[in-house]
């Protein structure tokens, strides 16, 4: 694992909406900071659904062959996990959830109690954008519902959150506030 790099996880299928511009923001910030950032954009990948084998409990990498493998040596080689996705309906969209699947013996470990961590040490960073306003975004439970999903696979996975921003009322916005970029600039240290 290289301190200096970072997989930057690009979840949505819209690359000029605000889901891309908070990534860019990230990516930026980072390549400032001196980090190597890899790029992977989940709707350009091979990946495969999950077929539940389970396999990848024992083997720590998901046995089907595709995109998934060049993925988990990019997240083994990384410090930090930037993902960006936007909200559907409260959760995140299919190619998230798939690549959480698809990383599950990756992420974790079973035992006879609580999963065991696999990707100690690492850390993430959260970016989503939901089109719903503000503070409704959250009350409702929108982007409150996206992030718990995507920090609930970090957080099992055993790594230690930097951020999770929330671009609330998305779609009447045309760039990032110069606010929402400060808070992106502080997580990338």
């Amino acid at each position: 694992m290289n301190e200096k790099n970072v997989l930057a996880i690009f979840g949505s299928p819209h690359t000029n909406g605000m889901t891309a511009a908070m990534f860019d923001c990230a990516v930026h910030k980072a390549e400032e900071r001196g980090y190597i950032v890899r790029k992977v954009n989940l709707y350009e990948e091979n990946i495969s659904f999950c077929n539940g084998c389970r396999a990848c409990m024992d083997t720590k990498v998901c046995v089907q062959k595709d995109d998934i493998q060049e993925i988990v040596a990019l997240l083994h080689e990384s410090l930090i996990v930037f993902l960006a996705a936007p909200v559907y309906w409260a959760n995140v969209q299919a190619p998230v959830k798939n690549l959480f699947d698809r990383l599950l013996g990756t992420a974790m470990e079973e035992t006879a109690t609580f999963p065991k961590p696999r990707l100690k040490g690492k850390k993430y960073l959260l970016l989503t954008s939901c089109n719903t306003p503000a503070p409704f975004s959250w009350f409702f439970g929108q982007s409150r519902g996206a992030i718990r999903n995507m920090d609930e696979f970090f957080k099992t996975a055993g790594m230690k959150p930097i951020g999770k921003i929330v671009c609330a009322n998305a779609a009447n916005k045309k760039k990032l506030s110069p606010a929402l970029m400060k808070k992106i600039e502080r997580c990338v240290k």
